[in-house]
């Protein structure tokens, strides 16, 4: 599965975490080689789009579970700064936000959804540039998906609610906590993206030389689009997305048709494979900028982590790193990968439950 790591050029260097882990590979990107997460990044996480093909799917799980029925005109939608947001609401009562990871959307929660509707009001939003979402051309940055949960939560939501998140998702969900404060009761992380460290500062444009600017810059750009270009085609072929699940899917029963079949989809929209490649270089380069350290040392509420602690790029270690920095924590481990949502939902479902039902505010 893995590649040389001279496959794409330096500027896509791009580390969410540094997991103690034994998978962990040198020249990394979230714990895996750069062309691997070219790859990867479009499939880690699930669902985007479904073709019609998947409506015929039943309801329920291998496990029985219920699952989140197919709309394929989407479900709910929003207007944020002028950009179509999607979003699923089910159930009634206290509030919960899920909150999908990198190339994916509301249906990576297909299992969750229906059991915690049964006690729960139940959002899951698509971030700006994933899923059914809008597919903006615009210069991608972790604030900007802050913002958009913020502005969620409190003119859809409208109340204090949980925010959960898996992968890029988990970190959203901490840097919008942040920002809600007493508007969040608490956060749930699955095998969320973050870094520690100290913040990487911005490089100084008036330092670059003319050589740099005017002629190694645009080469280098044009060298990456290429790449990138090839990448995102192979990365949306089915075979290759139902191999890269299932390296990450410790059981790959929940790797069906349905969850393949919505990955391949949202590479339809026109403006995607622009949207991936400003994500690859742009979003990815800048994200140094935030840390765990200084976006925990803000947080305020009881911190949930639900950790696959099988998954090949983000350890059980970071778990442990980030209960030790907030102590304010809970760690529920998992057999399972790097999506234990969809790939154990059961036990997902039951950890976010028990949790749930113990925090203080009773929900």
């Amino acid at each position: 599965m893995s590649t040389s790591c001279s496959t794409l050029p330096n500027p896509l260097k791009f580390d969410f975490s540094r997991p103690h882990h034994h998978n962990h590979r040198s020249s990394s990107i979230c714990g895996f080689s750069r062309r691997d997460f070219a790859f990867k990044g479009i499939v880690v996480a699930g669902a985007s789009a479904m073709a019609s093909t998947v409506a015929a799917e039943p309801s329920k799980s291998q496990g029985g579970l219920e699952k989140l029925v197919f709309k394929p005109e989407g479900y709910n939608y929003w207007t944020w700064r002028d950009r179509k947001i999607h979003y699923v609401v089910q159930g009634e009562g206290s509030p919960i936000v899920l909150i999908h990871g990198f190339g994916a959307s509301a249906f990576h929660w297909r299992y969750n959804i229906p059991e915690l509707a049964k006690k729960y009001k139940v959002y899951a939003v698509d971030l700006l540039g994933f899923g059914w979402s809008e597919k903006a051309l615009i210069d991608y940055d972790a604030l900007v998906w802050r913002d958009q949960v913020v502005d969620f939560v409190k003119e859809i939501v409208k109340e204090p609610a949980v925010l959960v998140g898996n992968s890029l998702g988990g970190f959203t969900a901490l840097i919008a906590a942040e920002s809600l404060q007493d508007q969040v009761k608490g956060v749930v992380l699955l095998n969320s993206a973050g870094q520690f460290g100290d913040a990487m500062p911005s490089p100084n444009e008036s330092e670059e030389n003319v050589l740099q600017k005017y002629i190694l810059k645009p080469l280098k750009d044009i060298f990456q689009r290429a790449v990138l270009g090839f990448l995102f085609w192979q990365a949306k072929q089915p075979a290759r997305v139902e191999s890269v699940l299932k390296s990450v899917y410790t059981n790959s029963s929940n790797v069906d048709d349905y969850l393949i079949e919505s990955i391949t989809k949202p590479a339809d929209d026109p403006n995607a494979g622009e949207v991936y490649y400003r994500l690859m270089t742009r979003f990815m380069s800048n994200q140094r900028k935030y840390t765990l350290d200084s976006v925990l040392s803000q947080l305020s509420c009881p911190l949930l982590l639900v950790w696959g602690e099988l998954d090949p790029w983000m350890g059980p270690a970071k778990a442990v790193r980030i209960k030790e920095f907030y102590p304010n924590s809970s760690i529920v481990n998992l057999q399972a990968g790097h999506c234990p949502h969809d790939e154990v939902p059961e036990l997902v479902n039951k950890a976010l439950l028990d949790w749930l039902s113990i925090l203080p505010q009773a929900l």
